[in-house]
């Protein structure tokens, strides 16, 4: 059986993405730290764990698994708190992606999902649909953090 990893799995958008992955008979782990999401969110056949992303603790959990696939939705996503503190915004968007990639690359995983928003990178739109070749004019320090 697959083995998958959600981070942010306890988001309205990173809790959908678990119970279609179980629903498709997926073994699926979740790592949030619930400054946002909600543990009643994450399926009952997860296997869940409190943390930040930013926690060297994350390698004891992948020492456990051997994960085949990595969805990373974990972020400080608060637009208003990247604008007031943008430092803590690097730190938890940047540093924390970092530190998951790294363990990702420690522990073989072959493949990883990073999911954002376009509004958030791209800013004020020039054309509808946005494709990947659109230009990047991130607006907030949020944005930027989720382009790097």
């Amino acid at each position: 059986m697959r083995k998958v990893l959600v981070t942010g799995g306890a988001g309205f958008i990173g809790s959908q993405i678990v119970d279609a992955l179980i629903e498709e008979g997926l073994s699926v782990e979740v790592i949030d730290n619930l400054f946002t999401g909600r543990r009643e969110n994450v399926h009952p056949e997860a296997v869940f764990y409190e943390m930040d992303i930013r926690s060297k603790e994350i390698n004891g959990v992948f020492k456990k698994a051997r994960y085949d696939v990595v969805f990373h939705l974990a972020a400080q996503m608060d637009v208003r708190k990247s604008v007031a503190d943008p430092a803590f915004d690097a730190d938890a968007n940047i540093l924390g992606g970092i530190n998951l990639l790294q363990a990702c690359k420690n522990h073989g995983v072959k493949k990883v999902i990073f999911a954002s928003t376009g509004g958030a990178i791209y800013g004020e739109q020039v054309s509808f649909p946005a494709s990947e070749d659109h230009p990047q004019n991130p607006a907030s320090p949020y944005g930027i953090s989720k382009l790097a």
